[in-house]
């Protein structure tokens, strides 16, 4: 640790040279990783005190990643990972804890992904720790009914209106699988539509204009889908309603369903008009057709009982994930009775899982809406994250740059455009290669977004006003910069 005290008054030389000082050491201490904290100590006094960390470096996550490029594609088990929009290789981490991530360099960062969201209340909670240790001394899985898969069902049949059945899973995309196949069974129709840049998971019938991981790779669609799966896929545009009713004039008897987004988050953070989700019910209530909302990012995320809870919509069925496994792997499909007794064994529809409800995951799930359900939770959230994305866009306006953005409760976003961002069209139009380098810059300094523009982000519980401002501050240096 280092001291420096200079003492300067009026228009004396030593002032602008006490003041060109603190200046290099500023700049030195962003290149070379030191912290520097400025502490008045009377009149004309500065007194500096210069915290000496490491340099940023990704020397081992380098030798990683070369290595996991010859064994894995990629070198990744989820594509978006690779930083492919980003430039750069990844880091890779060794540990996290509350809202920070630690790579195997030692770097530590302030996380916003937070494991793409369902670390809402905090990387490895202790309570939610604590429980699953406690659950794991009786068996990491049955294969057979257990009591928590109970429990955390009528959880969540408490929390969302809508729902009265729940089918658990493994992973939101084999909810959405699942659903895509109960849509049609129930209405015994085939076509289903979907919204340009709406990412379901990737089963075949999903990867059509999908956004998210597939947009960050200039992928519009994936080699391998047949055209069998696609055909039956129809696409509208987020926000327009008369894109949806021009489909099913076209088609008409034929649409099982509509599935979207609550929220947008896989195309960035792209809030729905309340107008265009109420006349979308109506819609598929005229023509017979079943609302599913797309819960997995939303759902106990920006409100307890998820998106269709904050608009005020009720969907005929409905996909969960990420936050309901509280870490763990898990997924669900839930909704009306008369449509849920349609799944085996209960009907005709099957769909079967090894690991599905496997009691890790129910207790970690449990534990966590336990934690979201106490009062003051979704206020926190709301107000940490406003002053998170208003501090960033602020900071971009007063550099200089077109952006926009916004948030509800603790998933947020913003774009390098002008915007208002309606649909995934103008999400399209965002500087993605200033958003590279700001992404980057922002690594570089600690904090953990993720890695395409694409995608939104995530606050937890465990951040702090202190993170929030360390970020603030970080990305006023970083726009000054680009």
């Amino acid at each position: 640790r280092l001291s420096i005290r200079s003492v300067s008054d009026g228009g004396d030389p030593h002032t602008i040279s006490a003041r060109y000082t603190l200046r290099m050491l500023s700049l030195a201490s962003f290149s070379l990783g030191l912290n520097l904290g400025a502490t008045p100590t009377r009149a004309g006094d500065v007194r500096m005190a210069v915290d000496v960390r490491a340099p940023f470096k990704t020397t081992e996550s380098d030798r990683l990643m070369d290595e996991a490029r010859e064994i894995m594609p990629g070198g990744v088990s989820s594509p978006v990972r690779a930083f492919k929009s980003v430039g750069g290789d990844p880091v890779v981490f060794d540990r996290v804890k509350g809202a920070y991530a630690w790579d195997v360099d030692g770097n530590k960062y302030v996380d916003y992904v937070g494991t793409w969201g369902p670390a809402i209340v905090g990387h490895a909670d202790d309570r939610v720790l604590d429980a699953v240790k406690a659950t794991m001394d009786k068996g990491t899985s049955f294969g057979a009914p257990c009591a928590l898969e109970n429990e955390l069902a009528k959880m969540v049949i408490d929390a969302v209106p809508s729902v009265e059945m729940v089918r658990f899973t493994n992973s939101g995309t084999e909810a959405c699988m699942g659903v895509l196949r109960l849509m049609r069974a129930y209405t015994k129709r085939e076509k289903v539509i979907k919204f340009d840049g709406c990412y379901h998971g990737h089963a075949d019938s999903f990867l059509v204009a999908a956004g998210s991981g597939v947009a960050t790779l200039g992928l519009p669609d994936s080699p391998g889908v047949t055209q069998g799966a696609s055909a039956s896929t129809l696409v509208a545009t987020y926000n327009d309603i008369e894109s949806v009713k021009a489909l099913f004039e076209a088609n008409k008897g034929e649409v099982a369903g509509v599935i979207l987004e609550g929220v947008v988050g896989n195309s960035g953070f792209i809030v729905p008009d309340q107008a265009f989700l109420t006349e979308l019910r109506q819609v598929c209530d005229d023509n017979g057709a079943v609302l599913v909302f797309d819960e997995v990012m939303t759902g106990f995320r920006i409100s307890y009982g998820g998106a269709q809870q904050h608009w005020g919509i009720t969907p005929d069925l409905s996909t969960f994930g990420k936050v309901i496994g509280g870490g763990l792997p898990v997924g669900a499909y839930a909704g009306k009775k008369e449509i849920m007794e349609m799944v085996a064994p209960a009907g005709p529809m099957y769909q079967a899982g090894t690991l599905s409800g496997n009691p890790l995951a129910m207790t970690a799930g449990i534990e966590t809406m336990k934690i979201l359900k106490q009062p003051g939770t979704y206020e926190q959230l709301d107000r940490m994250t406003d002053k998170l994305i208003n501090g960033i866009l602020d900071a971009g306006k007063a550099a200089g740059h077109a952006v926009c953005g916004g948030h509800i409760s603790g998933m947020f976003g913003f774009f390098f455009t002008d915007g208002p961002v309606k649909c995934f069209a103008d999400a399209a139009k965002s500087d993605t290669a200033k958003f590279a380098k700001w992404h980057r810059g922002m690594l570089e300094r600690g904090v953990y977004l993720a890695p395409s523009q694409y995608e939104a982000g995530f606050m937890s519980l465990s951040h702090s006003e202190a993170d929030i401002e360390h970020t603030i501050a970080m990305a006023k240096e970083v726009f000054a910069e680009l």
